[in-house]
């Protein structure tokens, strides 16, 4: 596992390890997670939730995702700029910068084979985060690395020693991923209204740490 980290930092991805201010990584078992370096990133990251199942519980605005099936194909058959050989479009291999005050934001890749998988957000002024999975890679255990990447996230990132997910009551799915990252029931608002403006039944859990700490 451990050359497997080397070998992909040297194919030109962060490795764990090497946070920066403003930018993050972190590691699972399948998966890797750090601040997007390129609009593509960026892209590929919001085309993995763009479909209409994951549409249906995140309820995103329009312009935030790719609608044509065509494009978002397209764009989670790349792999990050410059670990696959191909020549990214001029327009996606521009630098992407974080702004300070914008929630914290990772692009998620399968390490087996460096597909993009995701993505994970942190809003550290409300304590908030969620994440979603690239249709190709929901089913297989993963929303329990994806959540437990983000426990970690908060707490030894951001120095949050609580981080609060919530989930429509009908999204069982995300429940059990939470559940088993280790979430467990709290309080909030019964009802959520998503950004597209749907009111949704909600439930909110947490997680919480002895102690909190910052990467950088």
């Amino acid at each position: 596992m451990i050359w497997s980290l080397v070998r992909r930092s040297r194919a030109g991805l962060p490795a764990p390890g090497q946070c920066a201010p403003g930018r993050h990584v972190l590691a699972t078992e399948r998966l890797l997670l750090f601040t997007p370096r390129t609009l593509l990133d960026v892209a590929a990251a919001l085309a993995a939730s763009a479909d209409a199942e994951a549409q249906r519980w995140l309820g995103n605005q329009t312009d935030r995702i790719a609608p044509d099936p065509g494009t978002r194909r397209v764009l989670l058959e790349w792999r990050p700029a410059g670990d696959d050989g191909r020549r990214v479009p001029r327009r996606l291999a521009k630098p992407f910068t974080p702004g300070p005050d914008d929630p914290v934001f990772l692009v998620c890749v399968r390490r087996a084979d460096l597909s993009y998988a995701g993505a994970l957000q942190l809003e550290h002024r409300a304590g908030e985060m969620g994440g979603w999975l690239a249709p190709r890679c929901r089913g297989q255990g993963l929303g329990a690395e994806l959540f437990r990447a983000g426990a970690v996230l908060a707490h030894t990132h951001a120095g949050m020693s609580t981080v609060r997910a919530g989930a429509e009551t009908g999204n069982a799915a995300s429940r059990r991923a939470l559940a088993r990252a280790g979430f467990v029931p709290d309080e909030g608002p019964p009802r959520h209204t998503l950004p597209d403006g749907r009111v949704i039944d909600s439930v909110w859990l947490r997680h919480d740490a002895t102690a909190a700490s910052h990467c950088t």
